[in-house]
Formats: structure tokens, C-alpha cells, sequence
């Protein structure tokens, strides 16, 4: 008789905290690179968007905060603070690129005129990014169908009827309402425990 080998189901490397995602990319694990960019792709993305500054010019705000990443990534003490690390240098690359195209609008136009200013980043659009990125993360512990009710009835403009909810789900119509409040109270348990306010 063969001995029962028992397996221990290990965490899909999508499902890794931050800790573990540091350290595997500090190991050269390229995997662990590319679902760390991936986690944070739409955090850095935002910050750009939110400077009101082109296509091309957030691609460049992407560009260079993983670099910055790449660079900088074995001075990290605190993995945990990953998520304001980005914000923080994308905000300080995004403000640099609006300022820089400002000041090319400002030459071109007149040579007498001063320099342009753009005003600190406001602590409540920090705070915003902030909060986006909890949501995102919150979101991804979630049950695939639960993530799917939330996306559909919150996040698309219009918001869709229940009858094509319940379609695109394989619910009854009855049950939206009751599988919404327990996707939301997952949603809030997530939210809480990574310190939503």
C-alpha cells in the first residue's frame, strides 16, 4: 500500500501579500515582478489621469515610477508602505510633467512671462488615491461572482437593471438584492481590515 501523500494547497502568487511579493522580486523572481507591477498598474495609472495630463505622458508617469521601483525597490524597509511609496512618486513625476508642459506652453507663448506654478499636491487627492487603491485590493479578495455583482451594479455607468444581472450571473432576480449585501459586507470586512476610513 502506497503512502497517502497529502498536499498543502499554496496561495496563488496573484493571492501574495506585499511582503512576499518584495521579497521574491528581491530574489530575481521575474513572476513576482510582473504581478507586483500588475497589482499596482491601475494606482500609478490614476495619478496622471487625475493631473489631467495625456495619454502618452501618463504612459511616461508609468514608465518612470517603476523604474523608480526597480531602482529603489531593495531600500524598501517597510513593505507594507509599497502603496504610498507609488503614490508618492507618482505624484512627484506627474507634478514634474505638468509643470514641464506649462512651462514649454508659457515660453512658446511669451518669453517675458513667469514662471508657471502648480500648486502642492492637495492632501485630498492623495487621500483619494489613497482610498482607490484599498478599494482595489478589497475587491480582489473577493469571490469572483461577488466581485462581478459589485463591478456590475457600482461601477458601470449606467447602472445595469437587476434582470440583466441576474442574467449575467446565472441568479434569480429575487436573490440580487440579499447576494448584494452579503458581497458588500465582505467588501466592508476587506476594506476594514486594511484601514478604509
Amino acid at each position: 500500500m502506497s503512502p497517502v501523500v497529502t498536499k498543502t494547497r499554496k496561495k496563488p502568487p496573484a493571492a501574495w501579500s506585499d511582503t512576499r511579493l518584495v521579497k521574491a522580486c528581491l530574489s530575481g523572481d521575474e513572476e513576482a515582478w510582473s504581478l507586483l507591477i500588475d497589482k499596482y498598474k491601475a494606482l500609478i495609472y490614476s495619478i496622471p489621469v487625475k493631473y489631467g495630463l495625456s495619454r502618452q505622458e501618463a504612459a511616461d508617469v508609468f514608465q518612470a515610477t517603476c523604474t523608480e521601483l526597480l531602482v529603489r525597490l531593495p531600500e524598501l524597509r517597510e513593505p507594507r508602505a509599497l502603496p504610498k511609496w507609488l503614490m508618492q512618486v507618482a505624484h512627484h513625476e506627474s507634478y514634474r510633467w505638468k509643470r514641464q508642459s506649462q512651462r514649454t506652453v508659457s515660453r512658446d507663448a511669451e518669453r517675458d512671462l513667469p514662471e508657471p506654478t502648480t500648486p502642492a499636491i492637495a492632501e485630498s487627492l492623495f487621500q483619494q488615491t489613497q482610498e482607490e487603491q484599498m478599494l482595489r485590493e478589497a475587491m480582489t479578495v473577493l469571490t469572483p461572482q461577488c466581485r462581478r455583482l459589485v463591478e456590475l451594479l457600482f461601477f458601470e455607468t449606467p447602472s445595469r437593471p437587476y434582470t440583466e444581472v441576474a442574467a449575467e450571473l446565472g441568479l434569480a432576480v429575487g436573490s440580487i438584492g440579499f447576494t448584494r449585501q452579503k458581497c458588500l459586507e465582505r467588501l466592508r470586512v476587506q476594506l476594514d481590515e486594511l484601514g478604509f476610513n
